[in-house]
């Protein structure tokens, strides 16, 4: 009757856990590589605030290349729970800004997103979420470039 009992609970608990289980799904880097109408400097200074308003440590390696720190999210009361049920996600941002011309610059972004499915799971590269994607960034950074 215990032995039972036993498969009757635990059958169903490994059929959800090794269901929800998969392989990766593959997915492409996401890089934007442009040229923007604007001079390095300008477009610099406009990349550095839109990565800080989003949330990003910026770091200037040199006159060329930005690196960011993983994005800080806005801490909550519930943090834990929403993680713990549906996971999270965490980005970082390499930018490369170099002169085309006198008044353009080429400008490549490269976001680097991974997500996890709970608190006990490890961070796996996955799809950029939209509000962090570089498509999104370059939108942001063109706005910031636009003359009022």
């Amino acid at each position: 009757m215990i032995v039972s009992l036993r498969r009757v609970i635990v059958a169903p608990f490994l059929a959800l856990t090794l269901g929800c289980a998969g392989p990766l799904m593959p997915h492409e880097p996401d890089v934007i590589d442009v040229t923007l109408p604007a001079p390095a400097d300008r477009v610099t200074n406009v990349v550095v605030r839109v990565l800080t308003d989003g949330g990003y440590a910026v770091d200037q390696e040199d006159d060329l290349t930005l690196t960011t720190g993983y994005r800080k999210e806005i801490p909550g009361p519930w943090d834990w729970l929403l993680i713990w049920r549906f996971g999270t996600g965490r980005s970082r941002v390499d930018a490369s800004v170099t002169t085309a011309t006198e008044q353009t610059t080429r400008l490549r972004l490269l976001v680097q997103y991974e997500g996890k499915d709970g608190l006990f799971t490890r961070w796996d590269d996955s799809a950029s979420a939209l509000p962090q994607s570089a498509e999104n960034q370059l939108r942001l950074i063109k706005n910031a470039l636009q003359p009022l």
